[in-house]
């Protein structure tokens, strides 16, 4: 657990900084990303770049190459990334179950806590919402 980090970034986030589907979300996702390369501030999980790596090759518009994808998911490595073990994955599955979230979620938040983050940055969860004391924000 890291205490100077300032927020767990979710595979949204990610996917947008390589798409061009948005312009402005793509702005948005590429100053984040850059952020991260420069100040280290932020963390993912091996959740989120095995979804990173399947979406931004297989569910977007425009597709990247599979090499081009690797090297960018290779790139997110130098972040602080959360194994999802055994007791990372039992924490989601109580958080899903008592806030009624999907399991997939309740990982992301639970890597976020993992990592001493206090906020994640997701499209995906609800923006403003505060999961057992873990906040999401939505960047765009």
């Amino acid at each position: 657990m890291r205490g100077d980090l300032a927020a767990f970034v979710d595979t949204n986030v990610l996917a947008y900084a390589v798409s061009t589907d948005d312009h402005r979300k793509q702005e948005r996702a590429k100053a984040i990303v850059e952020k991260g390369f420069v100040e280290g501030c932020y963390a993912v999980s091996t959740q989120v770049l095995m979804e990173l790596y399947v979406n931004v090759t297989q569910k977007m518009r425009i597709k990247l190459p599979a090499a081009q994808a690797l090297e960018y998911v290779r790139s997110l490595t130098e972040w602080h990334v959360v194994d999802m073990v055994p007791d990372v994955v039992l924490s989601a599955l109580g958080l899903a179950e008592r806030m009624r979230i999907s399991p997939w979620d309740a990982a992301i938040l639970e890597a976020a806590r993992k990592a001493g983050c206090g906020l994640v940055l997701s499209e995906d969860l609800g923006a403003g919402q505060s999961y057992a004391g873990i906040r999401v924000e939505n960047p765009f």
